[in-house]
This record gives structure tokens, C-alpha cells and sequence, in this order.
């Protein structure tokens, strides 16, 4: 029964917001994109394997109660579509491990390599640095310095957040802020800050620069989305 409620309440929540974006990707797209990397690549699977291990049992913020690991895969997904190293799909799959699981960058060199653990060391926040605005400042800077490779995953990550975003606000509205460890409204400007820096980084034709022309749309859909508001 409450399995039912739930659902209505959920399909009550869709019918004030409008259909849900067509644009928008469902929860497991570009797995069989990762599955195929993995099945070529001791590396990617090595990763992916490590990444599932790292992220179970966790769920990912702003997604609608996604499965933390269907984030990296996503993300690690949109660079397979560039032709990206396997060494960039590990470090794309496990790009979150440091961060959110008890995995250290040693970890990552001793199963994937020093490369693999590089990106990774860049593409995490410094968690000394408190304020969630200066340490995602400083964490551009790096990530600017680094060059294409780490900025083309950081690129893919920001525009999955915003994609599993728009998914979740399709269902929650601003409830969806409820799942987010700053305000939403911050976390939008980093967002676009993020995208800024972006822009003035890629060169043109890189696949960043096409990421972030993909990310500025998905900004303008959220901001669209919001200011449509519930609808009756």
C-alpha cells in the first residue's frame, strides 16, 4: 500500500510539472556503451568493478534515488562518444571514489595506474578547504591547469549532474533540494561558473568545447524548468 501511495504521490508531483523532458536520458543510458568498453578493455572493466565496489549501497544526491554508480557510468559514458582512452574511461568511472568512499588516490594507482590515479587526484575536491564556494574555486584552477583530458571529464560530470538533475525536478520540483548539501540556488552557480571557466579553457574542437556547449544548454533547460514552475 504504501508502495502504491508513493507512486501516486510521484505521478501527482509529474502532472504539476508537465511531462517529463524528452531530452532528458533514462537511468541507465550508455551502460551498454560501458559494458562494451569493459569487455575489450581489463582496464575499464578493473575500474568499473572497483567503482561499484566503492559506491555500493550508496545513493546519489539530486537524482530522483538513482544508484550512486549510475552516475560515473553516465559520465564515463559521454566520453566513449569521443573516442576517449581507456585509461580517461577509468579515471571517469572512478572519478568520485576518493571523494565519497574510502578509497585514497594509492588505491587507484595500485589497481589502474599512475595516469588513471593522476585524474582522478585532480578531478576530487580538496576537502581542507571548508567553504563549499572556494573549494569548488580551487578545485577549477586545477582542473584548468591540467589539461583536456582531466577537463573533459570534469566537463561530463557537471553536465550528468545537471541531466539527473532536470530528471529529478521533472519528479520532485524545488523538493528536489532536499537531497542537496547546499542550496540549490548555489548549486547552480557553480554550476555555471563551472561551465564558464569551461568555455574560456577548451579549445574549439575539443571534445570539452562540445561538452560545454551540451552543458550550457542543460543549465538553460533547469533555469527554464524552474521558472516554469508547478503546474496545474
Amino acid at each position: 500500500m504504501r508502495a502504491a501511495c508513493e507512486g501516486g504521490r510521484a505521478e501527482h508531483r509529474r502532472s504539476r510539472l508537465g511531462p517529463r523532458p524528452a531530452t532528458l536520458r533514462p537511468a541507465m543510458s550508455g551502460q551498454r556503451s560501458i559494458d562494451a568498453a569493459a569487455e575489450r578493455s581489463a582496464l575499464v572493466r578493473r575500474a568499473r568493478q572497483l567503482a561499484s565496489e566503492a559506491h555500493a549501497g550508496q545513493t546519489r544526491n539530486a537524482s530522483g534515488g538513482r544508484p550512486y554508480i549510475d552516475h560515473p557510468v553516465a559520465v564515463a559514458a559521454q566520453l566513449v562518444e569521443h573516442g576517449f582512452s581507456d585509461e580517461v574511461l577509468a579515471a571517469a568511472l572512478l572519478h568520485d571514489v576518493v571523494e565519497d568512499s574510502e578509497l585514497e588516490v594509492a588505491d587507484i594507482r595500485k589497481a589502474a595506474g599512475a595516469r588513471v590515479a593522476e585524474l582522478v587526484a585532480v578531478l576530487s575536491d580538496d576537502e581542507g578547504v571548508d567553504s563549499y564556494e572556494e573549494r569548488k574555486r580551487e578545485h577549477r584552477g586545477r582542473v584548468a591547469e591540467a589539461g583536456p583530458e582531466a577537463l573533459a571529464i570534469f566537463v561530463a560530470d557537471k553536465l550528468t549532474n545537471v541531466e539527473m538533475m532536470r530528471d529529478a525536478y521533472a519528479e520532485r520540483g524545488e523538493e528536489v533540494a532536499d537531497e542537496l548539501k547546499v542550496p540549490l540556488d548555489l548549486k547552480i552557480a557553480v554550476w555555471e561558473a563551472d561551465l564558464a571557466m569551461a568555455e574560456e579553457t577548451a579549445a574549439d574542437g575539443e571534445p570539452a568545447a562540445a561538452l560545454a556547449v551540451r552543458l550550457s544548454e542543460q543549465l538553460s533547460r533547469l533555469r527554464d524548468d524552474r521558472a516554469a514552475g508547478p503546474r496545474s
